[in-house]
């Protein structure tokens, strides 16, 4: 199974800039970009864990490239299977 990792930045730019910057760290791919309101937008990527975990770790700083803010950062190792659900 492999892992799940998640930014979450105020503003769609800072988003996209953390994005590129996690897919270009670690071979990992994206699952899906929530725009959940008030600005906030949440970044999905899976990979295995190591992955993930370096990828996560990048983008917590690339947001800071276009000003942006970084609201939460998570990896989730073994994600349960309920949870692609809502995915």
């Amino acid at each position: 199974m492999k892992a799940i990792g998640m930014i979450e930045t105020r503003g769609l730019t800072a988003a996209i800039e953390a994005l590129d910057s996690m897919a270009k760290a670690a071979n990992v791919s994206l699952v899906d970009l929530k725009r959940v309101g008030s600005g906030l937008v949440t970044v999905i990527i899976e990979g295995d864990v190591a992955a993930v975990t370096a990828a996560v770790e990048v983008g917590k700083t690339a947001h800071t490239m276009t000003g942006g803010e970084l609201v939460s950062a998570n990896v989730i190792p073994r994600p349960h299977s309920e949870l692609r659900k809502i995915l």
